[in-house]
């Protein structure tokens, strides 16, 4: 076994190996997730028409139908849910920095409090809560981690989100359409393309999570590949009765 024989070596080797995953996804996991939304979503519609023996025509038509709804109540939706987080967030932030402006010693008291809380001696606590709080802005942005567990200069942007959303959902639920559009004339070269893009989906989100890419691409193929199978039986089941 090697032997670190000096300080600085040993701080390199403790850098190069100790290194973590990205375990919010950063982009990559709600664009990736978008996009397997937008491909069951519409796979399964277009296999639930399809079963209805209906022509192929119809079966488009429901596709692109469908990648505008979803793709569209995906922005909407996002759009409202971030607006409205990030609206609850600035109305606590402004509560916080109403009470640093009023009660400046009662948070700063508080701050070295939590200090103590974590193993810090109280004397120097109550020194660190001191110089931290000399500065509003940085007191602010303390209190707002420690308390709230946010940081105010990273809020999200409700208009990236729905834009994002929208263009994910969008991608993903062409793919089963994608092979009409091009002249096929029968479901499977759409039902073949939508679960090889389930596969690639779920491969890509294995650098998000400690799975292997091809278990990752088996799973989301599998829960897709189910999905379709449902709705094209109920739809041979309604379009039969209905008929």
């Amino acid at each position: 076994m090697a032997i670190i024989e000096t300080e600085a070596t040993l701080h390199e080797a403790h850098r190069d190996n100790h290194t973590h995953r990205d375990v919010n996804g950063g982009w990559l996991r709600p664009a990736v997730f978008g996009a397997m939304d937008g491909l069951v979503s519409n796979l399964a519609l277009m296999t639930g028409v399809a079963g209805g023996a209906v022509s192929h025509q119809t079966i488009v038509l429901s596709g692109l139908a469908g990648l505008a709804a979803g793709a569209f109540s995906m922005a909407a939706g996002e759009y409202t849910s971030v607006a409205s987080q990030r609206e609850l967030v600035e109305a606590e932030l402004d509560v916080e920095r109403r009470e640093l402006r009023k009660h400046p010693k009662d948070e700063e008291a508080e701050l070295a409090a939590l200090y103590e809380s974590r193993g810090v001696e109280p004397g120097l606590a109550r020194e660190v809560a001191r110089q931290l709080s000399r500065d509003p802005e940085q007191a602010l942005e303390i209190h707002a981690r420690e308390e709230l567990g946010i940081d105010p200069g990273d809020l999200p942007s409700p208009a990236v989100a729905a834009v994002s959303s929208f263009g994910s959902f969008a991608l993903g639920a062409l793919l089963p359409v994608l092979p009409y559009l091009l002249g096929a004339s029968s479901l499977w070269p759409a039902v073949l393309v939508a679960l090889l893009g389930l596969f690639l989906c779920g491969a890509v989100v294995a650098k998000v999570t400690a799975r292997s890419w091809w278990y990752s691409g088996l799973r989301q193929l599998a829960l897709g590949g189910a999905a379709a199978g449902v709705t094209y039986a109920l739809g041979s089941l309604f379009g039969t009765a209905v008929g």
